[in-house]
């Protein structure tokens, strides 16, 4: 308890990864993990600052947030931070054109970006989509180029949802690297500018917070080099397969 009271000591924030710690995803919306509302709710009224960091690529960001709110979480849409509009920043910025391989439902969050004659690929949790005629394609984009670029909105190897793991998009984001020979710029966790940003809409240093994730590499690890401290739950993929994450 000691030890607990020393880490907690300063603490201004506290980011929550979702997936696996909020909820579980799945049929029907997926799931509140138990106790996971009441959380949040404690959180808030403590007078801490809160965010919410995560890695969904399934949904705009609107109806992600909808689809929390309708499972009775507290959580408002400017409180998430999710990759699809952090690399739609960076396209704008660098006058990129993307070939997306990502779920049709995140499709619209790219709507205002200019995607002729495509000069990089953007990687997603594409689910179904990703079938080995797309992969292909997105695979041709970047051998065509003579400097490819290949964004992958998030690494993570698996997630839980109610019926079990489904692989994640590093599993394909390591096989266009190693086809084309290159390494991804990935936006998400566990990339020091997706915290950081988090962390300055909340105006705080990275020691005054802490994340809370079931991701040992991407969540806590991730927050870790950052400069934060970090807190793995035994829920989600912790709790089905934690010696894969060791």
């Amino acid at each position: 308890m000691a030890e607990w009271v020393e880490i907690v000591k300063g603490l201004k924030g506290v980011v929550l990864d979702i997936c696996g710690v909020l909820y579980d995803s799945g049929e029907g919306g997926g799931v509140p993990i138990p106790g996971s509302i009441e959380a949040v709710k404690r959180i808030k009224s403590s007078g801490l600052k809160l965010r919410f960091c995560t890695n969904e690529t399934q949904a705009t960001r609107e109806k992600f947030v909808c689809k929390l709110q309708r499972l009775g979480f507290d959580i408002s849409i400017d409180e998430v931070f999710a990759p699809a509009p952090a690399v739609c920043r960076i396209l704008n910025d660098r006058g990129l054109r993307p070939h997306l391989l990502v779920h049709d439902d995140v499709i619209p969050e790219f709507d205002g970006i200019e995607k002729s004659s495509p000069n990089c690929v953007v990687l997603g949790d594409a689910a179904d989509n990703f079938s080995y005629r797309n992969l292909n394609e997105a695979f041709n984009v970047l051998i065509s180029l003579e400097n490819p670029v290949l964004f992958a909105l998030g690494r993570g190897r698996y997630y839980k949802e109610t019926d079990g793991l489904k692989l994640d998009v590093g599993v394909y984001m390591k096989a266009l690297e190693y086809a084309c020979d290159i390494e991804a710029e990935v936006v998400g966790k566990p990339a020091k500018m997706f915290f950081m940003s988090a962390l300055a809409d909340m105006g705080i240093e990275p020691q005054q917070a802490i994340m809370i994730g079931d991701d040992l590499v991407n969540d806590v690890g991730g927050a870790q080099q950052c400069g934060m401290k970090a807190l793995q739950v035994r829920t989600g993929k912790y709790s089905s397969l934690p010696v894969m994450e060791l």
